[in-house]
């Protein structure tokens, strides 16, 4: 068993307004992130199956050119190798699940 203490990390920006604090087991890699009322995440792809939860706010994620806004509860799962991207339209936290590992990831621990 492994304990991790996920407010004691000290979170990490992945892009301007996107703090994230990761947690890397095995096969997967959870980020858990804040984001900051209108910050954009630029439109990208990567290799890994995303699974995005939004815990808090409001928040639009374009896959594929397919813009979907989404509240608290909802999921949205991303195919490996899709565009996309997101815009933070409150504050916000997310959980995004990646699989597999992201290594770029744990190399900004």
């Amino acid at each position: 068993m492994q304990r991790i203490e996920l407010y004691a990390m000290q979170p990490k920006e992945i892009a301007p307004g996107y703090h994230a604090r990761f947690v890397h087991t095995a096969h997967n890699t959870f980020s858990y992130v804040d984001v900051e009322a209108g910050s954009v995440i630029a439109e990208h792809s990567h290799i890994h199956e995303q699974v995005c939860w939004l815990l808090e706010g409001k928040f639009q994620l374009t896959i594929e050119d397919q813009p979907v806004i989404f509240e608290p509860g909802t999921v949205i799962i991303i195919p490996p190798n899709a565009k996309h991207s997101g815009l933070a339209i409150t504050d916000c936290k997310v959980l995004d699940v990646f699989y597999p590992v992201r290594e770029d990831y744990k190399n900004m621990l």
